[in-house]
């Protein structure tokens, strides 16, 4: 309802005219659908990157403080898993703090390569992490980690580990989160994978941690507009939108929208799509977790699950995911 007809002649025109960037292509692909969205990674922008980490700060918000506490009271049996001399992969390694209790726990750890679509952003952090660990070699590299990668050439005798904190895994679909794994793991062959996933909990709790009370994920959650303006050209009015985010139960995930306060018109690459009062633009989806799930979603993208590590509350979990070398 109020979605103009996808017109692909206009759309390759356009694209033969002046190649569009993928945040272009991806937007208005999802923007043309009868269920308008745009993907998550697409947040990440300097000033979306620094609105995550004041997420990460709020009260509200147990994830990243739980995690934390997860990875400092088991760091010696993480290290344990992963052992001396080290490669440390990480998926989206956003301000790369929570590499660094990872970091202090292991033993010799040999090289660090922080994987994430915000260049400046991880650029910057690395930078910083480079002058706190200066024996261990850094480097950056600027991907979206969802594609095919090509790592920098081993040559540590230790363990490949992947590090994917923040279930971040829980904003992919089931498939895309399948398809993740399966990567991760033809990547990690002979090492493993240290996962953090969210656990399914009481919804309240879960409300709450995406609707915090400053309104920092609102502001978030609309990044996305003002990045298309100032990046695609886009003439979104920013306060003609609103952030909606709530738990859908039956399918165990939070869901956050942008929703249109009123009819209204957007412009992307010459073409206008209409906005009928209270449609919305799917921004992002956080799925949540069992312990076992998860350790049957790992077994089918054929990792080994390993240790678990949980906080009392089982808020949220910690997993050690062995990837063997002859599968």
């Amino acid at each position: 309802m109020g979605t103009p007809a996808f017109n692909l002649h206009k759309f390759r025109a356009a694209q033969r005219a002046a190649p569009l960037s993928d945040f272009a292509r991806e937007l208005f692909a999802g923007l043309s659908q009868g269920v308008r969205s745009v993907s998550p990674k697409f947040f990440y922008d300097a000033e979306g990157s620094a609105l995550f980490d004041r997420i990460c700060e709020l009260p509200e918000y147990y994830p990243t403080r739980t995690e934390l506490r997860i990875l400092t009271d088991s760091a010696a049996e993480i290290a344990g898993q992963i052992g001396p001399d080290a490669e440390i992969i990480e998926f989206g390694a956003g301000s790369l703090t929570k590499v660094r209790l990872l970091l202090d726990a292991l033993e010799r750890p040999r090289r660090y390569v922080p994987i994430d679509i915000s260049g400046e952003h991880l650029e910057a952090a690395a930078a910083r992490l480079r002058a706190d660990y200066p024996a261990l070699e850094v480097q950056p590299v600027v991907a979206d980690y969802t594609m095919p990668l090509v790592l920098p050439s081993r040559e540590s005798a230790g363990q490949r580990v992947g590090f994917f904190p923040g279930s971040t895994l829980g904003n992919f679909s089931p498939e895309e989160a399948l398809s993740f794994l399966q990567l991760a793991h033809r990547l990690l062959r002979g090492g493993g994978l240290l996962l953090g996933v969210d656990l399914v909990k009481d919804p309240g709790r879960l409300h709450a941690a995406y609707n915090d009370a400053q309104g920092v994920t609102a502001a978030f959650n609309l990044n996305l507009l003002r990045r298309a303006n100032a990046e695609l050209g886009t003439d979104f009015d920013l306060e003609g939108f609103v952030h909606s985010a709530f738990y859908n139960s039956p399918l165990r995930r939070i869901e956050m929208h942008l929703v249109s306060r009123r009819a209204q018109e957007v412009t992307l690459d010459g073409q206008r799509f209409a906005f009928e009062e209270g449609e919305t633009i799917h921004t992002e989806n956080s799925h949540k977790f069992t312990i076992d799930g998860l350790r049957a979603l790992a077994v089918q993208a054929g990792f080994r699950p390993a240790a678990v590590w949980t906080d009392p509350e089982r808020l949220f979990s910690v997993h050690w995911l062995q990837a063997p070398a002859s599968q």
